[in-house]
């Protein structure tokens, strides 16, 4: 083999490009034999992609490397925590007549008419915001739900305004700045002394997490092999599930102290622990590091990533030398902060992908959010228990968790475009049947509806990864949850409707909506075992090869990938 194989391996990733120039030749024929062998081949080949040279470094993912991941997928468990938290800290809390004489009851008219003195909170009225405050009494409704509304326009906005960052800014730094953020304005609105500094806060809050879900999961997807991205894609969903599980638990162990207020504390105090510990343990993605032309920062973050396999395999060493090799062109990525919306909407086809995959998400955000908030209405007998609300929200939490295994299966064994369709359909009918059966009936019906909605939820998800290269890929993801988040917001107007004019304008609506949306991945292309690409060029040129393979044009099978 000659002197080259035998050299160092940093020597190999280190060495400057004039080195390299003016020993090209003189090492010819020591070159190592996967080098000669390419030379001697004949024609002269392609240069590889990025994402051929990442999966060479990676290989077959290990144990630590999945176990990095899965830990920046933990996110979207203090992600739920303070998506749902409300459920908890904005309840209206029950409340009973003192007065021996009255007949009056809590659960059917306001205390608000009541003398004072005459009735009282069956918990302490530092339970909730609406009991500390009197919101129902002053201000109705619209002030009880003026937090929550705020905690969602901020999440709007912050997705809007923050999509781009994480392409330009990179992964990490971006998680980590949105979970110290979230958790800092988290702690502080436990001390918020009235309903206006509160809602603020919680306005701050959804601004600050809007990029949490989509930093972690995109991240987390490009720190393994192909091979890996559904066992950690899953993982993030189960964390969201864990996330929403464990509501129920702190409110019930703190359910003797009765402050709301500890029950932010609780949630934001460790996420702010964790975004140091990201900070510190885990890497930047090597993918975008090279897209955004930082050659040797990729090399460093695939040798922690990967530390022991890059010392002992010649292979991985190679691979390495290959990256460095790179053209500068192939890593060329969108430079500033709105490139990445720039880059899509200066071709069609990603704007056509985007607009479909968006309304698509669209229509199943209405039914993920909207069947959790008519559920109640369902369940309502009439009991005075203090552990139903723990109970109902236990209850929608654990259907996320099948939910997420069986996204995972069809994820690993199943087209993307023919699992959305199935699922939204799916969900679509068990919600029109919703709208046509007796109430009594209608909880098995609206429990299977939102068990695929979820299933879809996910896969959308996933979908939307595979779907656009590294450049661009976290803003498409922000967008996609966006309008999730979007269609959320229209399923209470749909709620109100239905109490007030009949079911079909809720749970019929909700099917219509979520089986119509889910027929728009038809025209998505399918990404099941597709290579990441990194660039806008090398998507497009796929894309434009398959065209022609379609075509007849070739007959390459390797001619590319959809």
């Amino acid at each position: 083999m000659g002197a080259a194989p035998r050299r160092g391996f940093t020597e190999i990733i280190y060495r400057s490009r004039a080195d390299r120039s003016s020993m090209s030749i003189a090492n010819a024929a020591t070159a190592p034999l996967l080098t000669r062998s390419s030379q001697e081949a004949g024609p002269a080949k392609e240069r590889p992609s990025i994402d051929d040279v990442i999966e060479k470094c990676m290989g077959a993912t290990g144990v630590l490397q999945l176990l990095k991941a899965v830990f920046v997928a933990f996110a979207w468990a203090l992600d739920a925590q303070q998506v749902f938290i409300s459920a908890f800290t904005d309840a209206e809390p029950r409340w009973h007549c003192l007065a021996a004489s009255s007949t009056t009851s809590g659960a059917t008219t306001s205390p608000c008419a009541l003398p004072p003195g005459s009735w009282a909170w069956d918990r302490p009225a530092t339970a909730s915001v609406v009991s500390e405050w009197a919101l129902g009494c002053t201000g109705g409704p619209a002030l009880v739900s003026l937090p929550a509304s705020s905690f969602f326009a901020g999440c709007l906005a912050g997705g809007f305004l923050l999509a781009t960052l994480a392409d330009s800014l990179g992964r990490k730094k971006m998680l980590v700045a949105s979970l110290a953020s979230m958790s800092v304005a988290g702690a502080l609105t436990a001390l918020a002394p009235n309903v206006w500094a509160y809602a603020a806060l919680r306005f701050v809050s959804g601004f600050s997490r809007s990029m949490v879900g989509t930093c972690a999961l995109v991240l987390s997807t490009e720190l393994v092999g192909k091979s890996r991205r559904g066992t950690v894609s899953m993982a993030s969903f189960l964390c969201f599930a864990l996330g929403f599980l464990s509501l129920p638990a702190i409110a019930y162990a703190l359910r003797d102290d009765a402050s709301w207020r500890d029950m932010y504390l609780w949630t934001n105090l460790p996420c702010l622990c964790y975004s140091v510990l990201v900070g510190f343990l885990v890497q930047e993605s090597p993918r975008w590091l090279l897209v955004r032309g930082r050659k040797q920062d990729a090399v460093e973050a695939l040798r922690r990533l990967n530390y022991r396999r890059s010392r002992t395999t010649a292979a991985a060493g190679f691979s390495m030398a290959m990256l460095v090799e790179l053209d500068d062109a192939a890593c060329a990525g969108t430079r500033s902060t709105t490139g990445a919306l720039r880059a899509m909407w200066e071709r069609p086809w990603a704007m056509r992908r985007l607009a479909a995959i968006m309304a698509a998400s669209f229509g199943v955000g209405m039914v993920y959010y909207g069947m959790p908030l008519n559920v109640g209405s369902l369940l309502d007998d009439g009991s005075d228990s203090d552990s139903d609300l723990y109970l109902s929200v236990a209850y929608n939490a654990l259907a996320e968790v099948p939910s997420a295994v069986l996204a995972w299966v069809l994820i690993g064994r199943a087209d993307r475009r023919g699992s959305v369709v199935a699922l939204a359909a799916a969900a679509g009918a068990c919600s029109l049947a919703c709208a046509a059966i007796p109430p009594r009936a209608r909880m098995g019906a609206e429990v299977v509806s939102f068990f695929t909605s979820c299933t879809a939820l996910d896969v959308v998800l996933v979908y939307a990864t595979e779907l656009f290269p590294t450049s661009v890929r976290n803003s498409a993801v922000g967008l996609v949850r966006q309008a999730l988040v979007m269609g959320g917001t229209s399923a209470p107007v749909l709620i109100a409707l239905g109490r007030e004019r009949g079911s079909f304008w809720s749970f019929g609506v909700f099917g219509v909506a979520i089986g119509c949306s889910g027929l728009f991945v038809t025209c998505l292309p399918e990404t099941r075992g597709k290579s990441m690409s990194d660039t806008m060029d090398e998507e497009e040129e796929e894309r434009n090869q398959h065209a022609a393979a379609a075509a007849g044009c070739t007959t390459d099978s390797d001619s590319g990938i959809v």
